[in-house]
């Protein structure tokens, strides 16, 4: 297609997959009020919607043939996540605060999924592999961010601690409505318009791209993943300017989580990813590190404008060393 075409393309799909994520968000939070879940699953819930973009964009690539953009996007987007919505957050809003044992809960299973996607990323582990110890990582945590305080007083009191610390960040400004029948309709058209967008976006991206000789990993883990996060990073930021550190931490880790489980896992099992080239084994195990790195360093409090600071720098040294390579 040509560069116009492409263009138009692009900008269209982006927007109809940015709003209709947006939708799709708020249509879970109203089924999320309707059935009584938890803030805190409410929280992960609201995420899952936020990360629709991402998901899609990753899984569109990858079914059209182009893994490379497709783990890109994943990998690229959990760098991004953790720059934009932890460090960013601490560098506007000022210490981003989170207590100790609700890190260790929440930044414990984050780690430990990204080094499962990483592993699936670099063709170590085989996707079904990687996709059950995803499963079995992520389902105590959510099953324990479900449970309601009369549930959650027989926890040891360290998990009740941590639990109660995120339920209580996780309790927004507004509450939604519960979900009528309409509600639930509009999740089908909502998704669909979020996939078909997606793939309207990675074709007209790739389409630019390969005129313009720009590798499949740039044009995932930088363009698109940066782009696919913005409707994560408005929320974590927003979290943080209201003093919500532990709902801001959440919001970032959980959407790791996704886009590892059912944007790069989930494909490896239907479709497979391949070796991995070389630039994408360092973009996995960097996301690794980085991911590691933020837990650690919000270890004492909280992560604060200087720790936030460290952790955009290393994410500006991530794009250098892939828009160079």
């Amino acid at each position: 297609m040509s560069v116009v075409v492409a263009v138009l393309l692009f900008v269209a799909s982006f927007a109809l997959t940015i709003a209709s994520s947006i939708v799709l968000a708020r249509e879970l939070d109203r089924i999320g009020e309707r059935l009584g879940f938890s803030e805190a699953l409410l929280g992960i819930l609201t995420a899952l919607g936020a990360d629709a973009p991402e998901i899609a964009s990753a899984v569109a690539a990858i079914v059209a043939g182009h893994k490379d953009t497709g783990v890109g996007v994943v990998v690229g987007s959990n760098v991004f996540n953790i720059a934009g919505l932890l460090g960013l957050s601490a560098l506007l809003a000022g210490p981003v605060r989170i207590h100790a044992h609700g890190l260790v809960l929440t930044g414990g299973v984050a780690v430990l999924v990204a080094l499962i996607g990483g592993l699936v990323a670099v063709d170590v582990l085989p996707g079904a592999v990687g996709l059950g110890l995803a499963v079995l990582a992520l389902a105590p945590y959510v099953t324990i961010s479900a449970l309601h305080a009369r549930a959650r007083a027989r926890l040891p009191a360290v998990l009740r601690a941590a639990v109660a610390e995120e339920q209580q960040d996780a309790r927004r400004d507004e509450f939604a409505r519960p979900a009528t029948g309409l509600d639930a309709l509009a999740i089908v058209p909502a998704l669909a318009a979020v996939v078909g967008g997606s793939y309207g976006m990675v074709a007209a991206a790739q389409s630019l791209a390969d005129r313009w000789n720009v590798s499949d990993v740039v044009l995932g883990a930088l363009v698109l993943a940066a782009l696919t996060s913005i409707p994560n990073l408005i929320a974590a930021v927003r979290l943080a300017l209201h003093g919500r550190g532990a709902a801001c931490v959440s919001e970032s880790l959980n959407s790791n989580n996704a886009n590892i489980l059912v944007g790069l896992c989930l494909p490896a099992v239907i479709l497979g990813i391949g070796s991995a080239s070389g630039i994408v084994i360092f973009a996995a195990w960097w996301m690794v590190g980085m991911t590691a790195v933020a837990v650690a360093l919000g270890f004492g409090g909280g992560l604060t404008r200087r720790e936030g600071a460290a952790i955009v720098a290393l994410y500006v040294a991530f794009a250098a060393v892939l828009a160079t390579s």
